[in-house]
């Protein structure tokens, strides 16, 4: 079974426990393939350049990045470069033989470009145009099977491949939670998706009321109405990764000790299939 591993990107993550466990895993014989988010690191750089980060809300009341194309540029400077490299190279000095990928190279993740995004700006719904995000649709699966065949192990980042309507691609941003869930599905992996939290929580202002596994439509339906923030994307992810055809997710802490190998029995908050069966359709 492979394991797909996502690393936020939050300035509270570290991810040393997560890449020690990574090493672990492999040296078990373990297939892992690694995404990681990187938001933090694109708003410094854009910071530090004199641009200001953009959010928006959809009517959904899902809130994201607008990206423009000034950050897809440092995106592309940030994601695939200083922070994939990084992570490889850290792989590196745990004797594994890391391969970093962006979802460009050999059309790994691709989908379509959203030019333009609905939000609700002062209560009323507009459309902002001249995004550069887009939508996975497809992974080349036969690509990471081949690299974890071959004895390496993937780290893989965005941008993605975006299609445009008059034709070409052009390399959008997309979310990096949801990566990692069209990866898991299309591998039918496990995914574990770490962050600064525990868990997903009932009252995400009190850790003790972590909900530990949800394995049915009602109980999935629990998990939704607790997400708030940015735990709303990450169970929007989790339920993608599933339909895809994920064996399981699980959202935990990166901090811990051992941070996959804990999430995979049983820490944080595990999802399984069952909840699909019936599960209300989440706003997309």
């Amino acid at each position: 079974m492979t394991t797909v591993v996502k690393i936020g990107g939050a300035r509270a993550v570290d991810p040393e426990g997560a890449l020690s466990d990574v090493a672990a895993l492999v040296d078990e014989g373990e297939d892992v393939v690694l995404t990681h988010g990187g938001s933090t690191a694109v708003d410094e750089t854009l910071e530090e350049l004199g641009q200001d980060p953009t959010y928006v809300e959809t009517p959904g009341g899902v809130v994201g990045r607008f990206t423009d194309e000034n950050t897809m540029d440092v995106f592309k400077m940030v994601m695939p470069g200083k922070l994939n490299t990084d992570l490889v190279e850290s792989l590196q000095n745990l004797d594994v033989n890391a391969v970093g990928l962006s979802g460009t190279d050999g059309k790994l993740l691709e989908g379509k470009r959203k030019s333009a995004v609905r939000v609700k700006e002062d209560g009323k719904k507009k459309i902002k145009r001249g995004d550069h995000s887009g939508t996975i649709e497809s992974v080349n699966a036969d690509l990471l099977e081949t690299v974890l065949a071959g004895g390496y192990t993937p780290v893989v980042s965005v941008p993605v491949l975006g299609k445009e309507k008059e034709g070409g691609y052009t390399a959008v941003n997309a979310d990096a939670d949801r990566a990692g869930a069209a990866i898991a599905g299309a591998l039918e992996a496990d995914l574990v998706v770490l962050t600064d939290v525990s868990g997903i929580y009932e009252d995400p202002d009190d850790e003790s009321t972590k909900i530990d596994s949800a394995s049915t439509p009602e109980a999935f339906e629990a998990v939704k109405s607790a997400a708030e923030g940015f735990m709303t994307k990450k169970v929007m992810a989790a339920e993608e990764a599933l339909e895809g055809g994920a064996a399981s997710v699980t959202v935990a802490s990166a901090n811990a000790e051992t941070p996959i190998s804990s999430a995979l029995d049983g820490e944080g908050t595990t999802l399984e299939p069952g909840v699909l069966e019936d599960a209300t359709e989440v706003e997309r």
